[in-house]
């Protein structure tokens, strides 16, 4: 697998394993992740498979779980 960098084509990050939430909708408007070799982990919008892919590393991605499980980030659901 090539050096993973933000910005890159999701095409180019080849073998890697896409999930999303089992809470996305069925019209694929999705957040998928991917574990990369190196720790990383690769995000891309399932509307545009192909990329941009951001990439982040494991600390970046627990600081942004933690939050979103404390609610930090309830009020940019529009509710």
């Amino acid at each position: 697998m090539p050096h993973a960098y933000n910005g890159m084509a999701a095409r180019d990050l080849q073998g890697a394993v896409w999930r999303k939430s089992r809470y996305s909708n069925s019209q694929g408007s999705c957040v998928e992740f991917a574990r990369l070799p190196g720790g990383e982990v690769a995000m891309r919008n399932s509307r545009f498979p192909e990329g941009p892919v951001l990439v982040y590393t494991p600390a970046e991605i627990e600081a942004m779980i933690l939050g979103v499980k404390d609610g930090e980030f309830d009020d940019l659901m529009g509710h």
